[in-house]
């Protein structure tokens, strides 16, 4: 899957898609679980309910908005991908969060949920004609393309892997 223009997603999301090297896409997407497992591989889980600020997610809340933020994106380009010209709403990711019982989850879990949700979408891309990777659609009210949202995908992972290093010292 080529790299999406510009024009293919808002410029909200170029801070994703910038993080993204040139190269086969799926196998970025297919490294990224690794990355976080070798990442959190020395933390205890003690740490996991640790933010570096008040009001900011714990390590494990941001471990489970990835999970959300893959889901999301997935279903987006599942629907776009399928010819599906329905508007797709947003999410708040602050309620996911408030919803989602991170703190109560192992870092092992939380790890394997991702990796099988991320290897489940590397299929699915995998087997996205190039025509249909073109496709534009809308979600949260913005036009985007499926390329776009897959890179967006892989992007939304390096965002959060650099702060997870930056601010949450691992």
């Amino acid at each position: 899957m080529d790299r999406p223009e510009k024009s293919e997603y808002d410029a909200y999301y170029e801070r994703y898609v910038s993080t993204v090297a040139d190269g086969n896409i799926a196998a970025i997407l297919e490294e990224q679980p690794s990355e976080l497992k070798a990442l959190f591989a020395n933390v205890t889980e003690d740490r996991g309910t640790f933010a570096y600020e008040d009001g900011k997610w714990t390590l494990k809340e941001v471990l489970s908005h990835l999970i959300d933020g893959e889901r999301i994106f997935s279903y987006r380009a599942f629907r776009i991908s399928r010819g599906d010209e329905t508007p797709i709403e947003g999410f708040e990711q602050d309620g996911y969060i408030e919803n989602s019982n991170a703190n109560n989850r192992t870092f092992a879990e939380l790890l394997e949920e991702f990796d099988l949700q991320r290897r489940s979408n590397v299929l699915l891309i995998n087997n996205i004609s190039d025509e249909n990777g073109k496709r534009m659609g809308t979600a949260s009210g913005l036009t985007i393309s499926v390329r776009g949202l897959v890179y967006i995908m892989a992007g939304h992972v390096r965002h959060h892997l650099a702060i997870l290093k930056e601010r949450y010292s691992i």
